[in-house]
C-alpha cells in the first residue's frame, strides 16, 4: 500500500465489472465510473487503489502464478487487521475479505487508505535530508516498534491465529529446512553458522505482537516526516519473540559503514546511509533503553535475521538455477548469499 500508484502493469489487470458488481453490493458507491490503479512499492502481494468519486479503498490480493503453501494468505492478513487495528491504529482498518475467486481471481480484502510519504531511498520532494530528520525518523521507528511489542497480546485475540510457545525454535529449524532444500553451492561456514543457530537458541522474552516485516518502506509518514502515519504488510505478523522482530527490523537497517554488497544489497542506497541515522548498535541502545528488554543477546537474533535474509536470496536464486525463471538478474544473487552467510557469521560468533 505504502507508496505512488501507477497504471496498472500488464498482466496483474483486474476485471473492473466483476469488482464493481461487487463493491456495490457491499458499500455506498457514487455513482461515478470505477477507476483502478496499481501501488509500485515492490511487495509480492499485488495491491491496488480502487477509486469511485471520494470513495477510496486498498485492495491486496495474493501474486499470480502458484502460491507456495500458507503463503499470501490474504483471509490471515484480514484477520490480524481486524485484532490488531484498535489497539494499534496505525495499522489500516480492514473493511472486508472475500475468500472466492469469482471476482479478481483470487481471495483478496479491501482495506481503508492512507495518505503520507513513504521514504526509502530518497526523501520527499521540498524536504532536504538533515542529520536531525536522520535521527527523528529513526527514533520515531523504535519508538513504534517499542509501542507495537508492549501491546498486551491477550486482550486482542491475536493468541487465536499464533503460536506464542516455541516460536523461535519453529523459527530457526524451519529457515534451517528452507536453506537445505534449495542449497546449491557449498558456502564457506555455512554448517557451522546453521548448527550453532539450533543449538544455542537463547530464551525468549513474554510474547509480543510482532510485525516481522518492520522496515522503512512498509511505512507512511505525514508529508512533513513529523509522525508516522502508516504501517503496512502485516502478511507475517504474529504472537512471538519481539527480540526476533528487532533482529528482523535490524538486518533491513543499513548503516553508512556497511560494505557496498549491502548498502545495495535490495537497489538503490537507502536513506538510513546518510548522516544522522542511527547505527544499528544506537537502535539496540534506544530499543533497550525504551522498552526495558534485556537485549543481551541481540547478536544471536542478527545472526538468524540475516541468515534468514541469505535464505530467502537462495530460494530466488535456486528458481534461477533450476531453469524455473529467465531473469537474469537473479543470477546475481549467489553472491549476495555468499556474503550475507558470512555477515550472519560474524554475529553468531559474537553471542
Amino acid at each position: 500500500m505504502a507508496g505512488e500508484t501507477i497504471p496498472v502493469r500488464k498482466g496483474e489487470e483486474l476485471d473492473p465489472g466483476r469488482l464493481e458488481t461487487f463493491l456495490r453490493a457491499h458499500f455506498e458507491l457514487p455513482e461515478t465510473p470505477l477507476k483502478i490503479e496499481q501501488f509500485s512499492a515492490g511487495h509480492s502481494n499485488l495491491t491496488y487503489l480502487i477509486r469511485s468519486g471520494n470513495w477510496e479503498a486498498v485492495l491486496r490480493r495474493p501474486p499470480l502464478g502458484p502460491v507456495a503453501p500458507k503463503a499470501h494468505d490474504m483471509g490471515r492478513e484480514y484477520k490480524v487487521l481486524n485484532k490488531v487495528h484498535p489497539v494499534f491504529p496505525l495499522a489500516p482498518r480492514p473493511l472486508i475479505y472475500h475468500d472466492d475467486p469469482d471476482v479478481v481471481g483470487a481471495p483478496f480484502f479491501l482495506m481503508e487508505r492512507r495518505k503520507g510519504v513513504v521514504v526509502d531511498t530518497s526523501f520527499p520532494a521540498g524536504l532536504a535530508p538533515t542529520e536531525a530528520k536522520g535521527r527523528e525518523l529513526s527514533q520515531m521507528m523504535v519508538d513504534t516498534l517499542v509501542q507495537l511489542h508492549a501491546i498486551d497480546y491477550r486482550e486482542t485475540g491475536m493468541e487465536e491465529i499464533s503460536k506464542p510457545q516455541g516460536f523461535l525454535q519453529r523459527q530457526v529449524e524451519g529457515w534451517i529446512k528452507r536453506y537445505q532444500r534449495v542449497k546449491t553451492d557449498e558456502i564457506t561456514g555455512v554448517d557451522t553458522l546453521t548448527s550453532q543457530l539450533a543449538e544455542h537458541i537463547p530464551a525468549s522474552p513474554q510474547p509480543a505482537i510482532i510485525h516481522y516485516d518492520y522496515k522503512l518502506n512498509n511505512v507512511m509518514f505525514d508529508s512533513k516526516l513529523t509522525k508516522m502515519v502508516g504501517l503496512f504488510d502485516w502478511e507475517m505478523a504474529t504472537v512471538g519473540d519481539p527480540l526476533a522482530d528487532l533482529g528482523c527490523a535490524l538486518s533491513y537497517w543499513t548503516e553508512k559503514n556497511d560494505p557496498e554488497f549491502l548498502k545495495r544489497a535490495f537497489g538503490q542506497r537507502p536513506v538510513t546511509v546518510l548522516p544522522g541515522f542511527m547505527t544499528r548498535e544506537q537502535w539496540i541502545e534506544a530499543y533497550a533503553k525504551k522498552s526495558g528488554r534485556d537485549l543481551s543477546h541481540i547478536h544471536y537474533y542478527l545472526a538468524f535475521a540475516y541468515f534468514k535474509l541469505a535464505v530467502i536470496c537462495q530460494q530466488i536464486y535456486y528458481r534461477w538455477k533450476k531453469g524455473q525463471t529467465q531473469d537474469e538478474r537473479f543470477s546475481r544473487l549467489r553472491d549476495l548469499v555468499h556474503a550475507l552467510i558470512q555477515l550472519a557469521r560474524q554475529y553468531a560468533h559474537k553471542c
